[in-house]
C-alpha cells in the first residue's frame, strides 16, 4: 500500500510500520496525517536511546512501498497540550535577534574567530552584542581585534574577570593561527 485509497486515513495514535522504497523500516505512533499531500507523522522511539524523549518523523507516502497497520485506535485521541504561545513567541524573538546579529558581524567583515568568540561567550553571558567590529559584553566589556585577553578592556571587578576567563578558555581551544590578522 503505497498511499491510502480514497476514504482511507490513519487515526491519531495507531501503531503503523511503513517501508520505504529504500528497504527502511520506520514504525511508530500515528500523531498526524494529511490526506490531501499524504504526509503521515509518526512518534518513534528516540534514536538516542533516552527513554523520556521520542523522535518526529514525516514520512511521504509516496515513497513508501508498504504500510501494515499495527494496532488501529478506535477511540477519540486526547486532547492536544495547550501551547504557550509568549513562550514561544520569546524563543522566536530571540533566535530572529541572534540570526540578525550574526547576520551585522558578517556585514561588518568581522573574522571568522572574533565570530566564534561571540557564539562562545553568547553560551554563558546572553548579554553580548556587536559594535562595529567590537565585542561589547554587558555593557561593561569591550573586546576588540585581534580578540586576545590584551583586547579584552573595561571596570575592573568580576565582569571583566569572568569574560578574559572565557577568552582565555577560548584562545586555548582556537586554531593556532588565531588573532593573528
Amino acid at each position: 500500500m503505497a498511499a491510502p485509497g480514497p476514504g482511507e486515513y490513519f487515526s491519531v495514535g495507531s501503531h503503523v510500520s511503513c517501508l520505504t522504497c529504500l528497504g527502511q523500516r520506520l514504525q511508530g505512533e500515528v500523531v498526524a496525517f494529511d490526506y490531501q499531500s499524504k504526509m503521515l507523522t509518526l512518534k518513534c522511539a528516540s534514536s538516542s536511546g533516552k527513554p523520556n524523549l521520542n523522535d518526529v518523523i514525516l514520512i511521504n507516502l509516496a515513497y513508501v512501498s508498504d504500510v501494515d497497520i499495527i494496532n488501529d485506535r478506535t477511540e477519540t485521541p486526547p486532547p492536544l497540550a495547550s501551547l504557550n504561545v509568549s513562550k514561544l513567541a520569546n524563543r522566536a524573538r530571540t533566535e530572529k535577534e541572534d540570526k540578525l546579529s550574526q547576520a551585522y558581524a558578517i556585514s561588518a567583515g568581522v573574522s571568522v574567530e572574533g565570530q566564534q568568540l561571540f557564539q562562545t561567550i553568547h553560551k554563558t553571558i546572553k548579554d553580548c552584542k556587536w559594535q562595529e567590529k567590537n565585542i561589547i559584553v554587558m555593557d561593561d566589556v569591550v573586546i576588540s581585534p585581534p580578540y586576545q585577553v590584551e583586547n579584552c578592556k573595561g571596570k575592573e571587578g568580576s565582569a571583566l574577570s569572568h569574560v578574559r576567563k572565557i577568552l582565555l578558555k577560548f584562545t586555548d581551544t582556537a586554531p593556532p593561527n588565531f588573532g593573528k590578522l
